[in-house]
């Protein structure tokens, strides 16, 4: 693939300052657009974050303190960046809440909308407010979702109703955005070898893919994750509109109840009693 250029053009990425928003976010630095990255109040440290870019020559990131789970933050910010642009080229909504389920016990309408909030309604919010404060749609919407709703992960279940309801509404979103000259897809991204993901599963998580016979490389870095974004914010993929796209090692295709009794066997096979 021919290197991708962006120079002169903008993205607003949600979460931009952590694991796949900031591996986004320099992918599209380095194709030259400017970037501008929300994050909620102390959960990242700028002057580390401008480092990263000066240390490659990448123009400076603007940074926009904002919770997306607050549509006034959400005006605010856009106006904001108003004043810098005259358009918001890409929008990434990349953020997320995982509310943790142990039982039904906790299943809560509050924990099922708060999840909503975090990690399907920004998508529709910003994309709308961008379109009322610019007068234009972006170029490119890219929605980040999970594995969706057809892996089990225990203790996920409203993650998983979050996800499916992003995924719906960001084939419907394409369809509406089309007549503007707009596209909206969805990246799947399988597991991804973020600090959420680590502190989230533990370390234990990684013992457990060594005796499986994994090896970590099964696993998706946010970097892939960045350049696949890109990719598909590119004129390559001008032809995919409301579409779900899954990012993963084959993942789905190797953890399955077979797999592991193949593997267990060939365990035995190796050390008979």
């Amino acid at each position: 693939m021919q290197k991708i250029d962006f120079t002169g053009r903008s993205v607003l990425i949600t979460g931009g300052t952590k694991g796949i928003g900031l591996a986004t976010a320099l992918e599209f630095a380095r194709a030259g657009a400017r970037t501008h990255l929300t994050y909620r109040w102390g959960s990242s440290d700028l002057n580390n974050l401008k480092e990263l870019f000066e240390k490659e020559a990448l123009p400076n990131p603007s940074f926009y303190e904002a919770d997306a789970s607050q549509e006034e933050d959400t005006r605010r910010l856009i106006t904001e960046i108003r004043a810098k642009e005259e358009r918001i080229d890409y929008f990434i909504s990349n953020v997320g809440f995982s509310a943790r389920i142990a039982s039904l016990r906790d299943y809560k309408k509050r924990s099922l909308y708060k999840t909503l909030d975090y990690s399907t309604w920004p998508l529709l919010d910003y994309t709308k407010t961008i379109r009322e404060v610019f007068g234009s749609y972006p170029r490119v919407v890219m929605g980040v979702s999970s594995d969706g709703p057809d892996h089990y992960y225990q203790g996920y279940d409203f993650v998983a109703a979050s996800k499916a309801l992003l995924e719906f509404f960001g084939k419907y979103l394409g369809m509406h955005l089309s007549e503007e000259g707009s596209r909206v897809n969805i990246l799947r991204c399988g597991m991804v070898k973020t600090d959420s993901f680590k502190q989230i599963f533990g370390e234990a998580f990684f013992t457990f893919l060594e005796e499986e016979g994994y090896q970590e490389d099964i696993l998706v870095s946010p970097e892939e994750c960045g350049r696949a974004i890109l990719a598909l914010c590119s004129d390559y993929f001008s032809a995919l509109n409301a579409q779900i796209i899954t990012l993963d090692r084959g993942l789905p295709l190797r953890d399955n109840l077979m797999m592991r009794y193949f593997n267990w066997l060939a365990r035995v096979d190796k050390n008979p009693k």
